[in-house]
């Protein structure tokens, strides 16, 4: 779904040409579309305090947004996402008990959580070849099963160390957005940069040609799974200090955000290639998307309606060869050129 595209910077400039890829060059032009028409139409919310209290979300969002790449570039879907950052929450400020003391320790179980659900659903769906989807719907449902067990679907308050942790800033910058660019830094250099992950990226192009290389494609495929969890859990730890006072359901709004900045940034929903980059600059994009759309009158209930326009506008964008489109339509232009000539 997405092609790299060559772009050549500087010309008789004497610099040297990089390639882009397709989904990078869309959404960064998307996204400066976007400001240009906030600071015309919306004014308010591209000011320092409005970034800087939305910022914290669209982080959030670009890491839960990481780990669904990560199952995508494998061919799958990971519905679990709201369950899975739901109990981070749940854990991170129930078991506390409003002590810092007790922080480490829920953080710690936290990510146990979501270690045995992410190894769950890779040897569902990688050994057992269960369908991705049914796989994470019924994880999901498990997920919720324990949130329900903790904290019986009453919110509590977030301990002082944990809003400071990730509800601070540091140099005027919120630390959720320090930690996401980490992620991103981590992610990045992890897919690009190792020959571990660059496998990964080949067997989800093309399990069977991987397979016949000598590949093992199992493990890969059920590490997608468990590394998403993991950043899932991330998400749902910094949403628990950000949000004072967070619910027992804080995942259930990035299920659907998830999918669509990942199809913004241009990832293959049959596998391969993913684009970390350009998937939190996509979560920024769609954040930016829904302060726009509140500020003009759209009322917060449709904002799920908003996502899926993103999503619809994603798919359609990369499902059209638009460079072979234009050289069709320039070969027949030219075909028509010579026949008058002629």
């Amino acid at each position: 779904m997405a092609e790299t595209t060559p772009h050549s910077f500087g010309g008789s400039m004497g610099l040297s040409s990089m390639s882009l890829s397709k989904g990078f060059v869309t959404i960064v032009a998307s996204t400066l579309a976007l400001i240009l028409l906030c600071i015309i139409f919306a004014p308010s919310t591209v000011t320092a305090g409005s970034l800087m209290g939305s910022l914290p979300f669209a982080a959030v969002l670009g890491i839960v947004g990481l780990g669904q790449m990560l199952v995508v570039q494998q061919g799958g879907f990971d519905l679990s996402v709201p369950g899975s950052v739901s109990l981070a929450v749940v854990i991170a400020t129930h078991m506390p008990n409003g002590q810092d003391a007790g922080l480490l320790p829920a953080l710690i179980i936290a990510v146990g959580f979501a270690l045995a659900a992410g190894v769950l659903n890779g040897i569902m769906v990688a050994y057992f070849r269960l369908n991705a989807i049914v796989a994470t719907i019924g994880m999901n449902a498990l997920l919720f099963s324990a949130v329900f067990a903790i904290s019986g679907g009453v919110p509590r308050i977030t301990t002082n160390l944990l809003a400071h942790i990730a509800g601070g800033q540091t140099l005027g910058i919120p630390h959720s957005v320090l930690f996401a660019l980490a992620i991103l830094a981590l992610v990045s250099f992890g897919l690009k940069k190792t020959v571990a992950c660059r496998r990964f990226e080949a067997i989800g192009a093309n399990p069977k040609a991987a397979r016949a290389a000598g590949l093992s494609v199992k493990p890969y495929q059920a590490m997608a799974y468990v590394a998403a969890q993991i950043l899932y859990c991330t998400a749902g730890i910094l949403i628990a200090g950000i949000t004072r006072e967070p619910t027992a359901f804080q995942g259930n709004s990035l299920l659907l955000p998830s999918v669509a900045v990942v199809v913004l940034a241009g990832t293959s929903l049959l596998g391969g290639r993913g684009f970390p980059i350009s998937v939190v600059i996509a979560a920024f994009f769609l954040n930016q998307l829904s302060q726009f759309a509140l500020s003009i009158g759209v009322p917060y209930s449709a904002q799920t309606i908003v996502q899926a326009l993103a999503l619809v506008f994603g798919i359609g964008v990369y499902s059209i060869e638009w460079t072979n489109r234009f050289k069709k339509e320039q070969t027949s232009s030219t075909e028509e050129e010579n026949h008058e000539t002629v």
